[in-house]
């Protein structure tokens, strides 16, 4: 898979995605990622990308012939052109896996005041959000969806049950964590997780996952298909 991204701060999002899982996934070639600055395609001395907006408003909002240079000097046939947009969907590990499907993710950081709307309109095909709250541009949001995205991809991690036991793959958050000592500030590990019973783990971890959403996330909750056996869990 090829990511791009395109950003008036390059250093910002290669400083964040190039460590850990996603460099070592870089490093084996299973991704590629790469940047391109809007500014390189001013033509003014000055490399201006943004103006004021039309019919008035405080900031300023970037330029649809610039941004849109850069965008055509990187798109592929068939890529995915994510927006990062306060005001688009809501991503999720659904939408994460959807992107999974594409050869070529082109990701476009808006700034200041955000992107000329023209410009989603003439390239993006995905609008993402990623929560209720603005930030002050789209790298952080880029780098979040590309690492949700990436980790995906087969050979990148080094277990396939560890995709399997991620929160939200089945609608469900994941079950609490433990590991050594034993007891730790007068905190004792449940004993289930040391009787070596492994069926009687996975219930207790089905378990926990349930009461976890219920309690933490009822929204998600209500939407999980629930089995027989889950409602038992939780009775």
């Amino acid at each position: 898979m090829r990511i791009s991204f395109v950003t008036l701060f390059p250093e910002m999002v290669t400083g964040a995605i190039r460590h850990s899982i996603l460099k070592r996934a870089e490093d084996a070639g299973i991704v590629t990622f790469d940047t391109v600055n809007p500014r390189d395609f001013a033509d003014d001395p000055r490399r201006t990308v943004d103006d004021t907006p039309y019919g008035g408003g405080p900031g300023m909002v970037m330029r649809p012939d610039v941004a849109g240079k850069a965008i055509e000097s990187v798109v592929t046939e068939g890529a995915a052109v994510v927006f990062t947009d306060p005001a688009g969907e809501t991503f999720n590990q659904m939408r994460s896996s959807e992107l999974t499907k594409f050869k070529h993710v082109i990701f476009l950081c808006g700034h200041y005041e955000g992107m000329d709307e023209r410009i989603a309109e003439k390239f993006a095909t995905h609008r993402y959000s990623i929560g209720d709250y603005v930030l002050t541009g789209g790298e952080l949001p880029a780098c979040v969806m590309a690492d949700a995205v990436v980790r995906q991809l087969p050979g990148v991690l080094g277990s396939k049950s560890s995709l399997e036991q991620d929160a939200f793959v089945d609608g469900l958050l994941t079950n609490p964590q433990y590991t050594r000592p034993e007891l730790w500030e007068g905190l004792q590990v449940p004993e289930i997780l040391l009787s070596g019973d492994h069926a009687k783990i996975e219930k207790w971890r089905r378990q926990n996952r349930l009461k976890a959403t219920r309690i933490m996330r009822p929204d998600l909750f209500a939407r999980a298909p629930l089995s027989k056996e889950d409602m038992e869990l939780l009775q």
